[in-house]
């Protein structure tokens, strides 16, 4: 485990601290079918194994618990652990924002902010919820990847597309992915036939070996979505998933192997009713960088073909994004497969029938070309060779249908210092969605997952509750030391820091221009504004802190347009 890295860092965040009474150990014999269970905050519970909540059963986990996973399943025969919710279960896993509940490694000290980071992966299973909803297989049913197939309480698929599994709101799931067998690993979150009436909101993956959340087939919508640093994909769907959301964001790094943002699938056999449609608006996919290369070699799509692109549609999957943003990754952008080796079976003729659909997004920073939509929107054959007239198609309905190759303009952009992927409040991404409503979703006026700003819980709902901007792995560049730069403006760290009274904020300027500095808390509120004019060169501008209460700030720096961001402490 790494104790300093150079990475990402967002905004807002909050370490929490998560001191448990007691240890209680779950295995696969502690929990029955047609039986009411409570996990509550004064313990945590390990999982011992693979654990199955069986039929008519409900697991009822309270705001703040921990449940952890144990790496080689103790005195289990299972190679990992984790929580399985078999169908005609319901698991009630209902957060808050101030109390998530945090799926994690059994080692993992949540007291400690960068004791398990980005790298530590595979640290245990993961959450596999299982449903009666409709899937593209044969004869309807299935059992999920990575399970013995004679496991009678791993099936899922039905016919009951409203099928309610429970409720996830405001729940973490962190260091998982281990494998099964050889090659054959866990997902974060596994939603294998799950129905509408299931509840997904507020979730988060962080750090799975595999993939982050993945829908086999079912019709269960999830808002607030996220994932982070995974070893394959962030959202990847099959089987004839028909659902979508609203706020979804993906994050990648290239200091390990990654996959996609997306990998989207129709069906298995491709030919099978019903085939992917979900509907995915106000998402923002940001890649591993324009010019990195993953650590192990490959390209961000695990091929050494250079097609590391954001979002794969093959095998006859349809779906639609809408208000999004895609953003610095090392090739292209959305790709769809068009074989030509099959009948029309395929994600291009989901194209050409209007089911896969790109509606009003940006495209920006991406290794192909020269980033136009030409370059990044592409349909590819079974081979991956581009087939240049069907990408050129693609390219002109994208831009017909309002997505363009612009730069979005976040908060800030900088890899080696604060990342903040909210649109700023004057750029275009603030409100390039007005008058673009799309049927059943939040009317928004920015695209992206994230609202402008910084004041408000819409404008960064993961603040206070997600591992993404709580850990060490993500929070190390707001120490508050060195100096930050943008568009010819530096502003170094505050001095002192920590801070009891005053601190002192300087900056330097290429010109005489007005500035605005904005002190943020852990929460996204702003508890405090200065405004002034100020010279060219370097300025010092002190700042009392005094009625502050103890805790963790940013202040933030506003000059034409360019913003910066340091980290200080106020200590009494």
């Amino acid at each position: 485990m790494l104790q300093r890295l150079t990475l990402f860092a967002l905004l807002s965040f909050l370490t929490l601290s998560l001191t448990a009474q007691n240890l209680v150990q779950v295995t696969d014999a502690t929990l029955a079918g047609d039986t009411e269970y409570t996990w509550t905050a004064d313990n945590e519970y390990l999982l011992n194994g693979l654990v199955y909540l069986e039929s008519g059963s409900t697991l009822t986990i309270m705001p703040g618990t921990v449940v952890r996973g144990a790496l080689d399943g103790g005195s289990s025969t299972d190679n990992t652990s984790a929580l399985i919710i078999s169908r005609d279960a319901r698991i009630i896993a209902d957060g808050t924002a101030q109390q998530p509940i945090i799926f994690t490694a059994e080692e993992d000290d949540l007291d400690i902010a960068d004791d398990f980071t980005f790298q530590d992966r595979g640290e245990w299973g993961g959450l596999i919820i299982l449903g009666n909803a409709t899937i593209a297989r044969p004869n309807g049913v299935d059992n999920i990847e990575g399970i013995d197939a004679g496991e009678a309480r791993a099936q899922f698929g039905g016919t009951n597309d409203a099928d309610d599994s429970g409720v996830l709101r405001y729940v973490s799931i962190r260091h998982g992915g281990a494998a099964l067998s050889p090659n054959n690993e866990i997902n974060g979150l596994t939603l294998g036939g799950v129905g509408s009436g299931t509840v997904l909101d507020y979730v988060e993956v962080f750090a799975n070996f595999d993939d982050g959340i993945e829908w086999f087939g079912g019709t269960v919508t999830g808002n607030h979505l996220a994932t982070a640093f995974c070893g394959d994909d962030g959202f990847d769907y099959d089987f004839g998933y028909r659902g979508g959301g609203q706020y979804w964001f993906s994050l990648q790094t290239g200091e390990e192997d990654t996959g996609r943002a997306g990998e989207h699938d129709g069906a298995n056999p491709d030919e099978l009713a019903p085939f992917s449609n979900p509907t995915i608006v106000n998402a923002t996919y940001v890649g591993i960088g324009k010019d990195a290369v993953a650590s192990g070699g490959e390209a961000a799509d695990g091929n050494n073909d250079g097609l590391a692109f954001a979002v794969y549609f093959r095998d006859n999957a349809a779906g639609t994004y809408a208000n999004s943003i895609f953003y610095d990754f090392n090739s292209a952008g959305i790709v769809i497969e068009d074989r030509t080796d099959t009948d029309d079976t395929d994600s291009y003729a989901r194209f050409q029938a209007g089911d896969l659909v790109l509606r009003n997004n940006y495209f920006f920073n991406f290794g192909r070309g020269n980033g136009s939509l030409e370059d990044i929107l592409l349909v590819i054959d079974q081979d991956e060779n581009i087939l240049a007239q069907q990408s050129a198609t693609f390219a002109q309905t994208a831009a017909s249908n309002g997505s363009v190759a612009i730069d979005p303009e976040f908060n800030n952009v900088d890899r080696d210092g604060m990342f903040d992927p909210r649109p700023v409040s004057f750029g275009p991404a603030a409100t390039a969605a007005s008058g673009v409503a799309i049927d059943g979703f939040d009317a928004t006026d920015y695209v992206g997952a994230f609202s402008p700003g910084n004041g408000s819980d819409e404008a960064n709902w993961l603040g206070g509750w997600s591992a993404i901007t709580e850990t060490g792995a993500v929070l190390d560049f707001l120490n508050g030391v060195g100096e930050v730069t943008v568009a010819g403006l530096s502003l170094d760290a505050p001095v002192p820091n920590p801070a009891s009274n005053l601190t002192t904020l300087n900056f330097e300027l290429p010109q005489a221009m007005d500035v605005k500095v904005t002190i943020i808390d852990q929460i996204g509120r702003s508890m405090g504004q200065f405004t002034r004019n100020s010279p060219a060169g370097v300025n010092a501008m002190p700042i009392n802190v005094s009625d502050l209460p103890n805790g963790t700030y940013v202040l933030l720096l506003d000059a034409e347009g360019a913003r910066l961001a340091q980290k200080l402490i106020v200590r009494h």
